[in-house]
């Protein structure tokens, strides 16, 4: 059996991390994968997570098995952070939620349940798009086809965006990240959110939105405009939910996947679906990351040091592009440098081509992807003058 197996793609990202361990340069700068890093470039356990881990450790919590939505608090509290108490007059009133092996697993129970629904739907995703996005879909049976983002000069392109969109007929579902766009960093205006509600609900498609990011980008309440302002618009949503980044919970596989109907009638079967797709693909999920996050959603003091610390988060990783903008202008690049100045999130696109993305890891050891996307919520704030420099020599010598 085994001699049939072709030699399969690898992951980009996960080959890029091992190249990275297998260099021996000390000064090699590691800006792959989407993880934040503090000033020592370590990833730190956040204190409001240690204080609710500490707290579930002195209830000794049994250990038995939640069920297939997992914890029910969690799927609360997920809805009530999302879709906000007051959002769209009860959107959380016409919607269900189940815990997911992180956003990911969101993403895929989400798409199973498209597919379950109506096999074959075209679903329209960003280009460029997270790197996980198409797998997911095409893994379900799903079609998928794309729609603009970036104009020339790598601002939002609305105009472009609205026009591909125009071509998504009723039912199709639509792909769309909530805030802090990856791998650009690039994200609607206000404006251009309201325009692509008003599409969404004249042209009968589903938006689905996938949010990894919120509170790293303008603030948490501003990063969940958009999805608040779709559910208020749209008779039906879905949103796959990620607590990796806000709560640093990388390790713990914590997700949530919503649907969100017309009314609660039209959702009377929608939570046993997912529960049935969720026991073919890993039965149940994992409770520790869900009690943790419910126990500090549910108490005050928690969640107001959880807020301070994702606003700390926040102003380090602004602080960072920041000064590689700074850097980059000191160098001779202010056109370049403003384009990053305007992204949001943990992640940077460099005006750099795969060929020169190539250049920056032989002659500088500076990770990142061949599209030009780093970390810069992994960049030590002592090193973005190195980045600045890598960068700069690289633009300098042209793009081949």
């Amino acid at each position: 059996m085994l001699e049939l197996l072709l030699p399969p793609p690898v992951d980009p990202l996960w080959d890029l991390t091992e190249a990275y361990g297998a260099d021996a340069r000390p000064e090699r700068l590691n800006l792959v994968l989407g993880v934040y890093r503090d000033q020592t470039g370590g990833t730190p356990v956040m204190a409001a997570v240690r204080e609710a881990e500490m707290r579930l450790a002195e209830r000794s919590a049994s250990k038995e098995y939640r069920g297939l939505s997992g914890n029910a608090a969690f799927n609360r509290a997920m809805l009530s952070l999302v879709l906000g108490s007051g959002s769209g007059g009860g959107a959380a009133e016409r919607a269900v939620a189940v815990q997911t092996v992180a956003g990911s697993g969101a993403l895929r129970l989400l798409a199973d349940l498209i597919c379950r629904t109506r096999p074959g739907t075209t679903v329209w995703i960003s280009d460029p798009a997270y790197v996980n996005h198409r797998p997911i879909l095409e893994a379900a049976g799903l079609t998928v086809r794309t729609y603009g983002w970036l104009d020339a000069e790598g601002r939002f392109d609305t105009a472009g965006m609205l026009r591909d969109l125009g071509g998504a007929r009723r039912d199709d579902v639509v792909l769309l990240q909530g805030c802090c766009h990856n791998p650009t960093g690039v994200d609607p205006s206000a404006q251009a959110w309201e325009a692509v509600a008003e599409l969404a609900a004249e042209r009968g498609w589903v938006p689905f939105v996938d949010l990894a990011y919120h509170g790293l980008g303008d603030g948490l309440e501003a990063d969940l405009a958009a999805t608040r302002l779709l559910a208020e618009r749209v008779p039906e949503m879905l949103v796959a939910i990620s607590c990796s980044k806000n709560f640093g919970l990388y390790s713990d596989r914590t997700g949530c996947a919503v649907v969100l109907g017309a009314s609660r009638q039209s959702l009377r079967h929608v939570e046993t679906a997912l529960q049935n797709a969720a026991r073919t693909l890993y039965s149940m999920p994992p409770e520790h990351g869900a009690a943790v996050v419910t126990a500090i959603l549910d108490d005050d003091g928690l969640r107001a040091l959880w807020r301070a610390e994702l606003d700390g988060m926040r102003a380090r990783i602004e602080d960072n592009r920041r000064g590689l903008a700074a850097e980059l202008t000191a160098l001779g690049w202010g056109a370049q440098a403003d384009v990053l100045a305007r992204q949001k999130g943990m992640f940077s696109m460099l005006p750099l081509t795969a060929r020169q993305m190539l250049r920056l890891r032989s002659r500088f050891a500076i990770y990142g992807t061949t599209a030009g996307r780093i970390n810069i919520a992994g960049l030590p704030a002592h090193r973005v003058p190195c980045l600045a420099q890598g960068v700069a020599a690289v633009l300098g010598e042209g793009a081949e």
